[in-house]
């Protein structure tokens, strides 16, 4: 593999003295230049042509918010956003993504070495899977649904079913998300449940967002509380979410167990928890992420029966780690571009 060359786009000279040194113990990753606001992010990129670029928001002369846009319509490459966990980083990360942001990465609290070591681990991993991100996705990617999915007529037998959809999606999941949950009916005849991996706050805001201009209902889940129908609920950042039985209802429930291959909240952990719903058709969404997460508890799913399961596209996943896996275990139904998703869902239900 050939080095990748990276450009660090910070006002802090702390933080990019931090992240010169994490990203420098990997061989595979070369640290090109550092910039110290987005105007001179822009000159660098011109200069020294990096294959990646970390990004800060917060910066004097040209914030990150227009540098990347400049980024993405001049030179288009993957941006990873290093963003503070406080609300208003959260929502300029959500921003980001919107601009064409490849992914983010939260900033430490603190200069505790366990906190330095998570960072550390995270930039090589989003570096190195940066250089397989479909970068033509990001520029052309619609961020919410402009087209409206009416709800389809069901024969009288799978009107009555009880029903529930889960989707999984990690990197380049908060657009994919926008470009689906919109497009959904406010009378969807089920709950909808996503895990998306990101940290405790991020999935807050993104809740919040996507229920700005969404039909349904969108919200973080509450451990104990009952699933309706027509709401989709964000498993927060930290912790796992399933699945459980309450009398003639199901409920969120909500823990922290140990980390399922590195991820809480886990697709995989969301999946297996609903196998006892034999009496429910599922649906199942696979999206947009790196790694496996998914796969395993999708197989173990569909072993119980009525199960349909989507993945998205090579073609539209900014990353096809996830997709692919899932579509590795020949249980996925339909393999969909994004911009259809949110039509099979309801079609398909």
């Amino acid at each position: 593999m050939e080095e990748i060359n990276v450009l660090v786009v910070d006002d802090s000279a702390f933080m990019r003295q931090l992240i010169t040194s994490l990203l420098g113990q990997d061989p595979r990753i070369r640290i090109v230049g550092t910039a110290r606001n987005g105007k001179e992010c822009l000159e660098k990129i011109k200069l020294l042509q990096p294959d990646c670029v970390i990004l800060d928001i917060e910066m004097p002369v040209l914030n990150g918010l227009e540098t990347l846009k400049i980024i993405m319509e001049q030179s288009p490459l993957p941006v990873i956003i290093f963003s503070s966990t406080t609300k208003e980083g959260a929502e300029n990360t959500f921003l980001a993504f919107q601009y064409g942001a490849y992914d983010f990465i939260a900033k430490p609290a603190g200069q505790h070495p366990d906190e330095i070591t998570k960072v550390k681990n995270e930039l090589i991993e989003k570096v190195l899977a940066s250089q397989r991100a479909n970068i033509s996705g990001l520029q052309t990617r619609k961020v919410q649904g402009s087209i409206f999915i009416e709800k389809q007529e069901k024969d009288d037998l799978s009107a009555k079913r009880n029903k529930i959809v889960f989707i999984g999606t990690s990197t380049g999941g908060p657009r994919a998300l926008q470009e689906v949950i919109p497009k959904l009916p406010e009378d969807l005849e089920a709950p909808v449940l996503i895990v998306q991996h990101m940290p405790a706050g991020f999935t807050k805001s993104l809740a919040e967002r996507l229920d700005s201009f969404s039909r349904l209902r969108v919200k973080e889940a509450e451990n104990g509380e009952i699933l309706q129908n027509g709401t989709v609920y964000i498993a927060p950042g930290g912790f796992h979410l399933k699945v459980r039985r309450v009398g003639f209802s199901l409920a969120a429930q909500l823990d922290q167990s140990p980390p399922v291959f590195g991820h809480r909240p886990s697709v995989d952990v969301l999946l297996s928890s609903a196998c006892s719903l034999t009496d429910y058709k599922k649906m199942v969404v696979i999206m947009t992420g790196m790694g496996a997460d998914g796969a395993k508890g999708l197989a173990a799913l569909k072993k119980t029966g009525n199960v349909v399961a989507l993945a998205e596209s090579e073609k539209t996943a900014v990353i096809y780690g996830m997709p692919r896996a899932a579509v590795a275990t020949g249980c996925v139904d339909e393999v969909v571009d994004l911009d259809l998703i949110a039509e099979r869902i309801v079609k398909k239900l």
